[in-house]
């Protein structure tokens, strides 16, 4: 570790959330000068004003913008809602961060944006070269439009702000909410349950011939700093693992982890989505030394251990609760 973080002042938003908060841990391993996280009940990012006082209260010398609205990947109809409040937090900050004084801010993006049809692995250079999955449009283009602001202000005001495209991410902490999780946390309740209660057969979504690119979340938010305190440039980079798993592959290992021991079967009247998802990520290597550590299984072993310690180990106690009261 270097002491680059140790003087300086840091604004995280979205900082209480999964990636948040491991990218908040970091900074404090860091000795971070300052690391301030707004919470939305005091500073609701969609207000102008609680976006000026934050940034004249905490003077930061560095934004990390990680709050974001996710559309609901089964599909509950909240695409609009998902893309206004997405465009409506970024483009005021930015605007805010280049009046305050902000000397670096760093903007995610969605490997979801990324046109339906881009060659595999996903390369920086074809970002811009069709449209994304219609599924997913609406969350897909709000996050591109901040790469366009982006790269207009670096023009016209020359304010550093870059750019990062995670991949899919997980880990401890990760949302296993049933009706909002995505791949990795919903396959592990699933299959926790199921061993829990000795099911013979399991049903999954889609074909599991899809595949995609993993990154455990602590790999995530060091390239993150990485990228803040080594890259300046105005092009997207991706952070990724740069490793292609099929969504079959996965349900066994998960399966194997948890001892769950049934069939599994495949749901074919669900979309699979994207055949293929994986990202180059060449250029975070040359630019700022990113390459992910963390061995996939070791990091999967993780991710259940934590899940069933806290959040499934409270579930099934509540169920035995409202059992005892039913009887």
């Amino acid at each position: 570790m270097t002491e680059f973080f140790a003087e300086k002042r840091v604004v995280v938003t979205g900082g209480a959330g999964f990636l948040g908060r491991w990218v908040v841990e970091q900074l404090r391993r860091r000795s971070c000068a300052q690391v301030l996280v707004p919470r939305r009940t005091s500073c609701d990012l969609l207000r102008g004003e609680n976006i000026v006082s934050l940034l004249k209260e905490a003077r930061p010398e560095i934004l990390l913008h990680l709050a974001a609205v996710v559309d609901n990947p089964i599909g509950q109809g909240d695409a609009a809602a998902c893309f206004y409040q997405n465009v409506m937090m970024s483009v005021p900050l930015m605007e805010a961060a280049r009046r305050h004084g902000v000397k670096k801010m760093v903007c995610l993006g969605s490997a979801s944006s990324y046109p339906q049809n881009a060659p595999v692995p996903h390369r920086e250079e074809d970002f811009w070269s069709g449209y994304p999955d219609e599924s997913r449009a609406a969350y897909a283009m709000a996050k591109k439009m901040t790469l366009v602001q982006a790269q207009a202000f670096r023009r016209q005001y020359g304010f550093d702000c870059i750019y990062l495209i995670p991949t899919n991410l997980f880990g401890p902490g990760d949302n296993f909410d049933p009706q909002t999780s995505y791949v990795i946390p919903a396959l592990i309740q699933k299959f926790c349950q199921a061993a829990s209660e000795n099911d013979s057969e399991v049903v999954l979504w889609g074909s599991g011939k899809a595949t995609r690119d993993f990154l455990f979340v602590e790999d995530c938010a060091r390239g993150i700093l990485l990228a803040v305190e080594h890259y300046s440039g105005k092009d997207p980079v991706n952070l990724g693992s740069g490793r292609e798993l099929g969504i079959g592959e996965l349900a066994q290992c998960i399966a194997r982890v948890v001892g769950y021991s049934g069939r599994i079967l495949w749901d074919l009247s669900k979309a699979d989505g994207p055949p293929q998802r994986r990202l180059d990520v060449s250029r975070a290597e040359r630019e700022f030394g990113f390459r992910a550590r963390k061995d996939f299984l070791e990091a999967l072993r993780e991710t259940v251990a934590w899940y069933q310690a806290t959040l499934f180990s409270a579930q099934q106690r509540d169920r035995g609760e409202v059992y005892a009261q039913r009887t």
